[in-house]
Order: C-alpha cells, then sequence, then structure tokens
C-alpha cells in the first residue's frame, strides 16, 4: 500500500475517533442533565415529605416553630422551641430544641442525600446523613428512612 493510501486511512480514522469521543462528551453531557433533572424530582418529593412529616409533627406537639429551608445548604424544614423553666433551687434554666432536616443540593457524586441534626435541651440527640445514587435510588426507602428519623427524634423528645 503506497504512503499516499496509509496517510488518507490515518487521517479517517482520527476523524473517527473525534467524532466518537464527541458523541461520547455529547451522551455523557445528556447523562449528566439526566441525572440533574431526576435529582430535582426527588429533591421536591423528599422536601414536600419533609414539610409534610415535620408539620404534623409541630401539630402533636405544641411550641415547637416551623420553618421552611431553602438555600445553599440544601432544601427542607426546622422545628425549633425555647423551653424556660425554674429549676429546684429557684434558677432559671433555658433549654433549646431543634430538628432538621435537609436535602442536600446535587453534586459530582451523582448521589441523593438526606441529612438530619437534632438536639433536644441542649444536648445533640441526632446528627444522620443517609445517600443513594441516582440511578439506583429508591424514593420510597428515602422516605422511611426519613420518617424513622422523626419518629425517633419525636420519641427522644416526648422523655423529656
Amino acid at each position: 500500500m503506497d504512503f499516499q493510501k496509509r496517510l488518507q486511512r490515518a487521517i479517517n480514522r482520527g476523524r473517527q475517533a473525534a467524532d466518537a469521543e464527541g458523541e461520547a462528551a455529547a451522551q455523557a453531557a445528556q447523562s449528566e442533565e439526566d441525572l440533574r433533572n431526576l435529582h430535582g424530582q426527588m429533591r421536591l418529593d423528599l422536601s414536600e415529605h419533609i414539610e409534610s412529616c415535620l408539620q404534623s409533627l409541630t401539630q402533636q406537639i405544641a411550641g415547637f416553630q416551623y420553618k421552611t429551608l431553602v438555600g445553599s445548604d440544601g432544601w427542607g424544614a426546622r422545628i425549633n422551641r425555647d423551653d424556660r423553666l425554674r429549676s429546684a433551687d429557684g434558677k432559671n434554666e433555658s433549654f433549646y430544641t431543634r430538628f432538621e432536616l435537609v436535602v442536600r443540593p446535587f453534586s459530582d457524586a451523582h448521589i441523593i442525600e438526606v441529612t438530619a441534626k437534632g438536639t433536644i435541651r441542649n444536648r445533640e440527640t441526632i446528627k444522620r446523613a443517609h445517600y443513594q445514587f441516582l440511578n439506583e435510588a429508591d424514593l420510597d426507602s428515602m422516605k422511611n428512612t426519613v420518617d424513622l428519623w422523626i419518629l425517633e427524634f419525636a420519641e427522644e423528645f416526648a422523655k423529656f
């Protein structure tokens, strides 16, 4: 085979490789956008579930203030309350209780992550994080995890 034919074949192979890389990059970008959309939908469903459950908790236990959370740390809700009690020796004591559930923003790790932080009477009682890869995520199991954390907090709070 003469040099001209070999040169032409080498150029064609290079063009085909570039086209294949371009297609792979386009598919990766599309896949990234699909994962971003999936995360957005799951985030919306989970944050609505969190809000509903925490509002139910505030209706069951008086004194909690409810706040929806939307920001760079994620989406979710927080409940909190301040209690002032007089101790046996006559001193006033202040106790802070808070519970926060947040769905974290989309990341390059392609996960959906929920975090929980709970403080009861000035003492941190719950600090949890749960995640699933987006391509394997099960929304029902994520909601069940959220439910368990809220129930755990409610039970701990009711002890006081």
